[in-house]
């Protein structure tokens, strides 16, 4: 296959979203819907891969690095980027792809790719193509996170603590709300949360997940614990094909006494497997790059029934040919 490697205009944003709808390693966090949401607050620098024809076969979120103008992160809004495809670019098709988006992006001034790939329990069928090309043209390892994922069709059940803590939750009178009208009281929480533990607040803003809310109605879930008619403890779920991924994780004080997030994650795990999907992932329990892990924040989650899944990261350096040292096709 003969392709090439442009940059994303505004015009493609149509054809991008419905390549990655039909893409069987692709979420919501790569379409433009959601990457518009972030404002201006990167620089755009996604490709677009075309085929002989001039057909859109391939797309690369991507913006430049807020650390290093030289750099370009695919995506640094997003937990995971990746060249999504609708099936086109497999083996030397892939291959060619990646060579190609490498010369464009050096082309245009960038010395590394840093390539965030899909964890493959996202994936509907196997699609590690991009991992192979990646090792062909000299990209190395750079970063390992380390997430916890439930197997819904697997035996894995909950401790004996988590159990405890739901019925505990529940004979405290905590019930399990959801909807798009509780996104102001699961930013409560979290506000409360971050800013008691770790005088912090949230990188985005209620106006922003609201948004978010709103364009993804079916795939954005907000679920709040609820006790005496205060939320007291919170999650926003993502929900693509195969997955529930839970983000902005808290509980108030009164929420944690009570064991409210074991009532809101009970919940959750039971409606993800009556929908029919195949993992329910708590995201990653890392900071410095991966290379210090919150143990007890992992030993938590790993209690729902999870285990370890690798969210990983790759370096690629760039070059006016896109290859590297391994790179002949």
């Amino acid at each position: 296959m003969v392709v090439e490697a442009r940059a994303f205009t505004e015009a493609d944003a149509e054809a991008w979203d419905a390549l990655v709808s039909a893409g069987a390693a692709s979420t919501l966090l790569q379409t433009r819907r959601f990457l518009s949401y972030h404002g201006d607050r990167f620089q755009d620098a996604s490709v677009c891969v075309t085929d002989g024809d001039g057909r859109l076969v391939g797309v690369l979120p991507a913006a430049v690095d807020l650390a290093a103008a030289d750099r370009v992160v695919s995506h640094p809004g997003s937990t995971y980027g990746g060249l999504v495809h609708d099936g086109a670019l497999r083996g030397e098709g892939m291959l060619e792809a990646l060579t190609a988006v490498s010369a464009h992006l050096a082309g245009r001034g960038f010395a590394v790719l840093e390539y965030k790939p899909l964890p493959w329990i996202y994936q509907a069928r196997p699609e590690q193509d991009d991992l192979y090309a990646l090792f062909r043209l000299g990209a190395q390892r750079s970063r390992v996170d380390l997430s916890c994922a439930v197997d819904l069709d697997s035996e894995a059940k909950p401790s004996s603590r988590r159990r405890r803590g739901r019925k505990k939750a529940e004979k405290a009178g905590v019930t399990v709300q959801s909807g798009t009208e509780h996104a102001g009281r699961v930013w409560d929480v979290l506000e409360q949360t971050l800013a008691a533990r770790h005088d912090a607040a949230p990188v985005h803003s209620l106006d922003e997940i609201r948004l978010l809310g709103e364009r993804f109605p079916e795939e954005i879930e907000f679920l709040v614990g609820e006790l005496d008619g205060a939320a007291v403890a919170g999650v926003v779920l993502f929900h693509s094909g195969r997955v529930s991924h839970a983000q902005y994780i808290s509980s108030t004080p009164d929420g944690n006494q009570v064991g409210a997030l074991d009532a809101v994650f009970g919940h959750a795990i039971e409606a993800a497997r009556e929908a029919g999907r195949r993992f329910f992932d708590f995201g990653t329990s890392n900071r410095e790059r991966g290379l210090v892990l919150n143990a007890s924040l992992y030993e938590y989650k790993a209690q729902y029934g999870g285990g370890g899944v690798a969210y990983e990261a790759y370096e690629l350096p760039l070059s006016s040919t896109g290859a590297g040292t391994s790179s002949s096709l």
